[in-house]
């Protein structure tokens, strides 16, 4: 994709796609309410809490138009189906709008996708039951594209909301023994794209760090994305003069 896209942003459109995240797992509530008052600040679509922060984003968030996006299964995915839906659930009814959970991903390198469908099935019934909508993580640093492909058509016809890459810490041992992970590589978000329902959104997490990548994820079919950077993200699209009314913004692939 070397030839250059035009698409047409506004500011309040590239905050409103960014999922704010407070995921690390040496955060403070400190930390995590400065955090907090940053998504209220920047007016982004949800902060991405671990799920004792609930209470805390409630409080902090509320009346701001931000919504409340606990994770669960979080970040590797290998609690079972009952825990699942159970945090799930009690994530929702302490006040989470949106659930992002981790597939079990051993589960779908094995191939059992009997056990893959009906554990989605589940908590992405849990959740809508409930009134809040849920992203399904597939950590694609571990999986091949067959697996993101039928990942892909297991959640359009359960009709989840959002699929997404990654947790932003499904670090893959190389062969130098050192760890690292890829994210979200246009690569597997065009394939996620290709091979989803309309209807299914596409989040990206792992690695959009700053403006030029948020641009090139949404130039794929991106909606919504998972970052950590979203103030040098939002200050450099307002140097480039992106604010409150959409302007056309060309888009270039490396």
């Amino acid at each position: 994709m070397a030839t250059p896209t035009k698409i047409n942003v506004s500011l309040p459109q590239l905050a409103k796609m960014i999922d704010h995240s407070l995921l690390h797992p040496t955060m403070t509530d400190a930390e995590i309410r400065e955090g907090l008052e940053l998504s209220k600040k920047y007016k982004v679509a949800t902060a991405c809490v671990k799920p004792y922060s609930i209470p805390l984003a409630r409080e902090v968030l509320s009346g701001s138009g931000v919504l409340v996006c606990p994770v669960i299964g979080f970040p590797h995915g290998n609690s079972t189906t009952a825990i699942k839906v159970q945090e799930a659930a009690a994530a929702v009814d302490a006040g989470g709008d949106e659930i992002d959970m981790v597939v079990n991903v051993g589960k779908v390198l094995g191939g059992d996708w009997d056990y893959v469908t009906e554990e989605i099935r589940q908590i992405n019934q849990t959740v809508v039951q409930k009134g809040a909508i849920l992203k399904v993580i597939f950590e694609n640093d571990y999986l091949n594209e067959d697996h993101i492909v039928r990942l892909c058509g297991i959640c359009s016809d359960l009709g989840v909301a959002f699929v997404k890459t990654s947790t932003g810490y499904g670090f893959v041992k190389q062969s130098n023994g050192f760890y690292s992970y890829d994210g979200a590589t246009y690569p597997h978000l065009k394939l996620m794209r290709e091979k989803s329902a309309s209807g299914v959104q596409i989040k990206a997490a792992g690695g959009v760090r700053t403006l030029d990548d948020l641009l090139r994820v949404m130039a794929l079919g991106v909606t919504r994305v998972g970052a950590t950077a979203t103030v040098a993200i939002l200050e450099e699209a307002e140097k480039r003069g992106i604010g409150e009314e959409p302007i056309e913004v060309e888009v270039e692939f490396n």
